[in-house]
């Protein structure tokens, strides 16, 4: 705690906001508490007061690997996304898990999106949706998700929407006519990369018997209903 003297006298204020933000980060031992949000408390105490990582740890109760740990987090972290964590338009975990990870691979694409999400803000689950595809797509439609996440985010939904739309018209009977020309397209690829194979590999040789028989299984269930459907539905 502070204990000014007369030779090296701190205003009692200072003091007592001192004293303050050392109990909340003891206390996040006992309560959950965001890392980054940490983070950003621990630095405001060394720069603005002067303090140590072993004084600071000494005095909150922890010790300085913790601290330590807890400043590397933000030497990935652009300043747009502390400024972003600090007004609460960004989550600590869509900061860490997602901004870090972006701005290691591609600053440049994690400045678009954060100068995108300041306009137009993701909720979290949102956010980590739209990073899953990130991840996937290609890199021409990279640069499209980051200059338009909300954009790409709403056309997801719809997509989706669209297509519980058209499950629930087609019911049961249209998912199975879909799977089943969606059997016969793999196939005829499979078709043609077997065809350029040379030699042909064991893995693909001992699949057959196997593909037969799940093959021959689904044509005889159709066959069987086919023949025991009094309405004759096709």
């Amino acid at each position: 705690m502070c204990h000014p003297n007369s030779e090296d006298f701190e205003p009692r204020r200072t003091c007592d906001v001192t004293d303050a933000l050392l109990s909340l980060l003891a206390r996040t031992q006992n309560r959950p508490f965001a890392s980054i949000e940490e983070a950003l408390l621990i630095r405001e105490l060394m720069q603005g007061l002067g303090l140590s990582q072993h004084d600071l740890a000494h005095r909150c109760g922890r010790d300085a690997s913790w601290v330590s740990r807890r400043l590397q987090l933000l030497s990935g972290l652009p300043d747009a996304a502390l400024a972003a964590v600090r007004d609460g338009t960004l989550s600590s975990w869509s900061a860490s898990r997602i901004v870090v990870p972006l701005a290691r691979a591609n600053a440049e694409h994690a400045d678009r999106l954060l100068t995108a999400l300041a306009d137009a803000p993701l909720s979290t689950r949102e956010l980590r949706c739209w990073f899953e595809h990130y991840q996937k797509a290609f890199r021409s439609a990279r640069d499209h998700m980051v200059n338009r996440p909300r954009l790409f985010i709403d056309a997801l939904r719809e997509t989706g929407e669209r297509r519980a739309s058209e499950c629930l018209r087609d019911g049961p009977e249209g998912e199975c006519a879909a799977d089943l020309r969606s059997i016969e397209v793999v196939l005829t690829r499979l078709r043609k990369r077997v065809a350029a194979l040379r030699p042909l590999p064991l893995t693909l040789i001992d699949a057959v018997p196997r593909l037969r028989t799940g093959i021959d299984a689904l044509i005889n269930e159709i066959q069987r209903k086919g023949a025991h459907d009094p309405d004759r539905d096709p």
